[in-house]
């Protein structure tokens, strides 16, 4: 996995980015399909970050949160840093405004549970 940087974030660009192949244009993030199997965490990284930086997009500490705080759910360790570094930036209402966002990013968007093996009886 990528390791970022917040600090770094003024030298990154942003302007585009590619998702599986496809090029979208930072400005229009909240327009990139993003369906449960398209959420990986290196991609909620990746919106948090531009969110975070302010590239392409106005800056938007809780919706990098948001983003991050979902990643980190999912168990990506990296996200959790920096959700973070990000929040030792933010309010208490700002972050409690980002964690409502992301359960209610989550109720919309819920994991598709694991399968279990299936078992069969011996004949």
């Amino acid at each position: 996995m990528a390791h970022y940087e917040l600090a770094d974030l003024d030298s990154a660009s942003f302007d585009v980015v590619d998702i599986d192949g496809a090029s979208f244009d930072c400005a229009d993030v909240e327009d990139v399909p993003l369906s449960r199997e398209d959420a990986t965490t290196d991609v909620l990284i990746e919106r948090g970050l531009i969110y975070a930086s302010g590239r392409s997009v106005p800056a938007d500490l809780v919706t990098a949160h948001m983003w991050f705080n979902i990643a980190a759910m999912r168990g990506d360790k990296e996200a959790a840093r920096l959700r973070r570094e990000v929040a030792a930036e933010m309010s208490d209402a700002e972050i409690g405004a980002a964690q409502r966002a992301a359960r209610d990013w989550l109720k919309l968007h819920p994991q598709a549970p694991e399968r279990a093996p299936e078992l069969r009886a011996a004949a």
